[in-house]
């Protein structure tokens, strides 16, 4: 198979880049209901957060350039459950974005254009970037860059045209968003929950380790440069345009927290300025779906690698893409969009808490990689402190969203992930102690079945000797000169109607030579014909009658009823009553 060509800083940046990127449609919004005014400041610190992250993803991908991310990093420090772990949450992190990033990005397309089907719509949006996928990363990375490009340049108009809105109608709405309340009365407490909500914008900052080995040699720490600066500048940067633009109630409603960036460019720009918006929204978030089907395929190539999963995930195809594990992850993203229904808000749970988590992990990973891999190269290294402040920041990030409360009759978000998260883990679970669980039910098996073997064994034995003991009867065929005709039939006759496998042909004549040669190669014929009867042929010097029926019953202990003769003739000197019971067969 010929090796795929690898990807550049552009293409890396992009398929990751998409995701990150795509954060400005919903973070801002997102950021502004949980901290109104402070909403810049929050965003600022996540990029803070982002920036830590930088380093730890550097060292760790660094001396293990391998696909995986956060799972590689525990799998080479930890254990394989462990590791297990972590790639679990990343397998349902990336999940959660495929089905929301689609059936978003056809919430858009939507507005464009009413008439489109949402649910159907999402399905073959999903299955165009699987199919994309199984074409190659190369041909995928055109497409990512293009929508990247895109993307930016979008956004970099929309900010000309706020900017000059700015310009002429000065900073007055800021100013008075300014001074408003503090929401939930403390600057504290709006600062910590709008920056729990502000960390989902960084989410795929972990996707460009998941596909390490498709980039050329030093890319991988370019695209996490790339993407700390694009979301530092339009994250914050949208939230101060939307603060300068609207008031905060208005920004809180539910239409603004859906589009904002579309109520922003309709603002400043009119209608084609918000249509180009819609566009951009759909392209981008489009983007972060095919994020997600390389990240996936990335990380659980590496898994079955390493025979957690099943070695059936690592067919290829021609372009170098792992096939069936693109189909599963297509497969499993449709069955959630239609359990979900299209609310594909109850995976929120999923996505915040799965994310957050694998940021812990990698971070931990770290700390693990220094104490107990210290001597391995890597090209660049985190300080103790920048490491514990980031895993702090996304603990608290973790925390203010597992403690944000749902609207009343909408589920947990704890609730929602464990729904998906322990089905998940436990087949991970099941995978890593295979031999042992099959041992377990070789076991129980051999338990449930042994007696009933042994039972079998014996009533099988017993039967057998039964049988044996039945055939082992010998019968007795007394015969002068029979043809061969004459001794098919007796043989026929004993086959179909007695249970035997011995059989004595035996003439008895007091003169000489009565037995022909015929006679004799006749017997040897149907002894070859008859296998399954021994027959042993006995020439006696003897009067046959009577008296030597029962005589050579006594010695051969056969009854005489087991003894048969052909039909006697007119000149037979005895009568049939007088040999004792011999039976006619012929």
């Amino acid at each position: 198979m010929k090796s795929h060509k690898k990807l550049n800083v552009l293409a890396s940046t992009a398929i990751c880049g998409n995701d990150i990127s795509s954060s400005v449609l919903y973070v801002s919004a997102l950021a502004i209901a949980f901290a109104g005014q402070y909403a810049w400041i929050t965003l600022l610190i996540v990029s803070f957060v982002l920036f830590l992250f930088r380093k730890i993803y550097g060292e760790v991908v660094g001396a293990l350039p391998l696909n995986g991310g956060a799972y590689n990093a525990l799998l080479n420090t930890t254990s394989k459950f462990m590791a297990s772990f972590a790639a679990t949450l990343t397998l349902l992190s990336y999940m959660a974005t495929a089905v929301i990033s689609a059936n978003e990005a056809i919430h858009y397309l939507h507005h464009l254009v009413p008439a489109i089907p949402i649910i159907i719509a999402t399905v073959v949006l999903l299955g165009f970037f699987a199919v994309l996928t199984i074409g190659g990363v190369s041909e995928s990375a055109k497409v990512a860059i293009g929508i990247f490009l895109f993307h930016l340049t979008s956004f970099a108009v929309l900010s000309t045209f706020i900017v000059y809105f700015l310009v002429n109608n000065g900073l007055q709405q800021f100013l008075e968003n300014w001074r408003l309340p503090i929401i939930g009365g403390s600057i504290t407490k709006a600062i910590f929950l709008g920056f729990a909500a502000s960390m989902l914008g960084v989410s795929g900052f972990e996707s460009s380790a998941n596909f390490v080995e498709e980039q050329q040699m030093g890319v991988f720490p370019k695209t996490l440069k790339n993407m700390w600066m694009v979301v530092s500048i339009i994250n914050p940067l949208a939230a101060l345009f939307a603060l300068s633009l609207f008031s905060i109630p208005i920004l809180q409603s539910e239409t603004y927290q859906n589009t904002l960036l579309i109520e922003m460019a309709s603002h400043v720009g009119g209608n084609w300025l918000a249509i180009l918006i819609g566009i951009d929204a759909f392209l981008v978030l489009s983007g972060a779906v095919l994020t997600s089907f390389v990240g996936v395929s990335g990380l659980l190539e590496r898994m079955a690698l390493d025979r957690i999963l099943p070695q059936y995930f690592l067919k290829k195809n021609k372009k170098g893409s792992s096939y069936r594990i693109i189909l599963i992850f297509l497969f499993l993203t449709i069955s959630v969009l239609l359990i979900t229904k299209g609310d594909v808000q109850l995976l929120a749970g999923v996505y915040t808490i799965s994310f957050l988590s694998v940021m812990t992990l990698f971070g931990i990973g770290n700390i693990l990689l220094k104490v107990k891999r210290n001597s391995l190269p890597r090209p660049e290294k985190a300080g103790w402190l920048a490491i514990l402040i980031a895993i702090s920041a996304v603990v608290f990030a973790l925390i203010g969203n597992i403690s944000m409360k749902p609207e009343a009759g909408d589920p947990s978000n704890v609730a929602i992930f464990l729904e998906y998260f322990i089905p998940a883990i436990i087949f991970i679970t099941v995978m890593l102690n295979r031999t042992v669980l099959l041992k377990l039910l070789l076991k129980i098996i051999h338990s449930v079945f042994d007696p009933v073997r042994s039972f079998v064994m014996k009533a099988d034995n017993k039967i057998i000797s039964v049988i044996d003991d039945i055939n082992s009867q010998e019968f007795v065929y007394f015969t002068k000169d029979d043809n061969v005709e004459t001794l098919n039939k007796v043989l026929l006759y004993i086959q179909k109607n007695e249970h035997t496998k011995k059989l004595k042909v035996v003439t008895a004549s007091m003169k000489e030579n009565t037995i022909s040669k015929q006679f004799r190669n006749d017997i040897k014929v149907v002894d070859r014909e008859y296998p399954e009867i021994k027959i042993e042929f006995i020439e006696l010097k003897e009067q046959f009658g009577p008296e030597l029926i029962n005589k050579l019953s006594k010695e051969w202990d056969i009854p005489i009823n087991f003894m048969f003769i052909g039909s006697p003739g007119d000149h037979f000197p005895y009568k049939i009553e007088e040999l004792g019971g011999v039976r006619l067969i012929i």
